[in-house]
């Protein structure tokens, strides 16, 4: 139990990603030195300098590489070194003088780690020549030539990695590619008879760690001719001007970390060469030689392999991209239409649903949703518009690059579990941090086939007082069946998905260029409509004053000579002037809503409450109406406003009673973004088939005879809570009393916000 808990302890990521280029060891078949410019004095130099030049690593240090070279070759490199690349002078024959006037022949290679330090690697030469260009040329021509041959990818694989072991001689030669998780698979194979197929087998990360993924991008090829062979210390291991471990990752003959070479062993691998395979500036996969005893490669015949490799890797990768040739095609016609189709429609998320091809087609997906201003519109097979809320929030939490993906959702988001059937896969873009297109597959099983178990991929070692990763020992097939993923998204769909966000996101900002200009001109029509119907309502109250006053005069004077009939009719006349101004009076009202809400503040709710109960207090202490409430919250509102709110709807609470006396209750409650209101009565209730029309201005439901009113109350009422960003509905049937609620935002927003959002709303059109 203490192991346990000590090994979950461990530091993993510090095991599994060791400082590799830092390993203070060279590989035994060659001479390290490592020069101070410029007059090339030996800072460091590998353990070995006696066995190769006859001096000790202590009276190396004492020299420089003049003393090791003729005045010719000296001259030669310090000119050379001076060259903006160094691969103008790489590789180098050095003849290097040994035990008197004995020569030994080198190829060396130079070049400058990531602290400036100039490093020379030397290797003994099997000839005294260079291979000529032409030997690399007719190469790769040669196997270029099989390559025309076949069209097909998976050949052409085959083709590369027989033609790397006819020129090499290992016992097996792989094509190792990466996927995009770090996991690889073996996609060709040439090899011997004899030795087990490793073909079509997945490897786990760990197998190739990211710092070793970081060297084989940095290096092209890489030599290991003895997996057995004993590696050679730098002396001394710290550099007297860096002071530190020299940077060996551009180094050729770089000690191999130990847990690779024992990964090598379990493998039965006597001598690896490595050549690797970069698309794009990433390392995209590996050409993998082994063999199961040593075996020197010289470094011309590497430099011709990585050449080999390189050519034949451009053509593969120019195949690659012309399988996927008709499908990108029929993206793009498909992507072009979908930008057609938004720019016809006045709405441009029908653009994207309601036509042939539509949002699904552009990346093979079985599932999509749009989400724009909280709302949903979905296509094919999708979540529930609830779990596509809380999915939509978790993405606006963790997610903020321009697109994501990911062919296992569940794994990342464990809430997708309950919708693996339909979305296991998913690829969203954000339009903005509220909106987002949301593509989705189905769990696809499948069974894949490992080189042992990718769980059991190393274990810890903690024997000596050391901690250490040990890879696996058994490479034998393992089956694994894999659930909660989906088909993986191509990269040709992904950029397809980012393409369609660039043209969303032009589109909106068009339409809200214009939307602006149509508002600022409604604007100013309002404003004008605004004035006139001030003027008019107020220009309006002087002859009406004048009616009354001289109907009610005639009254007065004539009232002897007037029958019932004629008293009657004065009557009615004095009535219908009355209503008019009250009318009028209202319709200022109505048209002064928006002009008192240019700006919020702080107010407590039930403050404003208060104001109107005491507005209200004769007809509340009339009826002996009974009013509670809940504890209020304090928002970003117009206090006023919210007076004339709460005034109108619980007068109407008292007006609309029944044969009981009023009973009214004011509701308050948070939700994510808005508080929730609720005015409660037990009164006559309303038909539900009426609850839209009575917001409309002027609209009754009852005569006046009835119930006295101009049927302005309400409609003041919406509009005071659409000048809040609100919304109110009542919820009621008849004799049951009725419920009016209203939602206010959290926070304020002023009138120019207020005005973007209407504009907003409008063009991600509110279903």
């Amino acid at each position: 139990m203490v192991m346990e808990f000590e090994l979950q302890s461990l530091n993993l990521t510090s095991l599994k990603e060791p400082s590799i280029h830092n390993i203070s060891q060279i590989q035994p078949h060659g001479v390290l030195l490592v020069l101070e410019e410029p007059e090339l004095n030996i800072l460091q130099v590998s353990s070995n300098t006696y066995d190769v030049f006859g001096i000790t690593p202590e009276n190396m240090l004492q020299k420089k590489l003049e003393d090791l070279l003729d005045p010719f070759q000296i001259e030669k490199i310090k000119a050379g070194l001076l060259q903006e690349s160094l691969d103008m002078i790489n590789p180098t024959k050095i003849w290097a003088r040994v035990k008197g006037d004995e020569y030994i022949v080198f190829d060396g290679i130079f070049h400058r780690n990531a602290d400036g330090l100039l490093i020379l690697e030397l290797e003994l030469a099997f000839s005294q020549e260079n291979i000529p260009f032409l030997s690399f040329y007719h190469l790769a021509r040669a196997s270029i030539n099989k390559l025309e041959e076949t069209g097909n990818l998976h050949d052409f694989c085959q083709i590369l990695v027989q033609e790397v072991r006819k020129v090499t001689g290992f016992d097996r030669v792989m094509l190792y590619k990466f996927d995009d998780d770090g996991h690889g698979s073996v996609i060709a194979e040439e090899k011997l008879e004899t030795m087990e197929s490793y073909l079509g087998l997945h490897y786990p990360e760990s197998d190739i760690p990211r710092p070793a993924r970081k060297l084989f991008a940095s290096n092209w090829i890489r030599i290991i001719p003895d997996t057995h062979a004993d590696p050679v210390e730098i002396f001394p291991a710290i550099n007297p001007l860096s002071q530190r471990r020299p940077d060996l990752t551009n180094s050729i003959l770089r000690s191999p970390y130990s847990c690779h070479i024992e990964y090598l062993h379990n493998m039965g691998v006597g001598a690896s060469l490595t050549i690797s395979l970069i698309k794009e500036g990433k390392l995209w996969g590996l050409i993998a030689c082994h063999h199961q005893t040593p075996k020197y490669v010289s470094y011309e015949m590497r430099k011709a392999c990585e050449f080999l490799g390189r050519v034949i890797f451009s053509e593969l990768a120019d195949r690659e991209e012309t399988e996927d040739y008709d499908y990108r095609m029929r993206l793009t016609y498909i992507q072009s239409a979908l930008v057609e189709y938004m720019s016809q429609e006045e709405n441009f998320i029908d653009g994207l649903v309601k036509h042939q091809p539509n949002l699904l087609d552009l990346t093979n997906a079985q599932g999509a949703a749009i989400c724009f201003g909280g709302n949903y519109t979905l296509i094919g097979e999708t979540p529930k518009e609830e779990d596509l809320n809380f999915l939509v929030q978790w993405l606006k939490n963790n997610v903020e690059e321009e697109v994501f993906y990911t062919d296992s959702l569940p794994r990342l988001y464990p809430d997708a579990q309950n919708f693996k059937n339909v979305a296991s896969g998913l690829l969203a873009i954000p339009i903005s941090k509220q909106n987002y297109v949301l593509w989705f597959r189905p769990e696809v099983i499948q069974t894949v086939n490992w080189g042992g178990d990718p769980n059991r991929a190393f274990e810890v070692n903690t024997s000596d007082g050391n901690t250490r990763l040990c890879p696996r020992k058994s490479f034998e097939l393992w089956k694994e069946t894999v659930r909660l993923t989906s088909l993986r998204w191509q990269a040709v769909e992904v950029k397809a998905a980012l393409e369609l966000r660039k043209a969303i996101v032009n589109i909106v900002l068009r339409q809200a260029d214009e939307l602006a200009q149509l508002a600022h001109d409604l604007e100013l029509s309002n404003a004008e409509l605004k004035k006139f119907a001030y003027v008019a309502s107020h220009d309006l109250q002087e002859p009406l004053n004048q009616v009354a006053n001289y109907v009610q005069l005639l009254e007065m004077r004539y009232e002897q000579l007037l029958d019932e009939d004629a008293k009657e009719f004065i009557s009615f006349a004095v009535e219908g002037v009355s209503l008019m101004q009250t009318l009028i009076d209202d319709v200022l009202a109505y048209s002064k809503v928006d002009m008192q809400a240019i700006e919020f503040e702080l107010t407590n709710v039930e403050t404003a409450l208060e104001r109107a109960l005491t507005n209200l207090r004769k007809r509340i202490s009339e009826t002996g109406a009974v009013i509670t409430h809940d504890q209020l919250p304090t928002v970003m509102a117009d206090g006023t406003q919210l007076m004339q709110l709460f005034q109108n709807l619980i007068g109407n609470a008292i007006k609309f009673r029944s044969d009981q006396a009023p009973e009214i209750h004011i509701g308050a409650s948070r939700l994510e973004d808005e508080w929730l209101f609720s005015v409660r009565d037990n009164g006559i209730g309303i038909d539900p088939q009426f609850r839209d029309r009575i917001f409309v201005i002027f609209q009754r439901l009852h005569t006046r005879d009835e119930y006295p009113g101009t049927g302005m109350g309400l409609a003041i009422c919406k509009k005071i809570i659409e000048c809040h960003r609100g919304r109110i509905w009542v919820e009621s049937k008849l004799g049951e009393g009725a419920t009016f609620y209203f939602t206010i935002p959290v926070g304020g927003r002023d009138r120019e916000r207020r005005n973007g959002r209407k504009a907003q709303n409008h063009i991600f059109g509110r279903r």
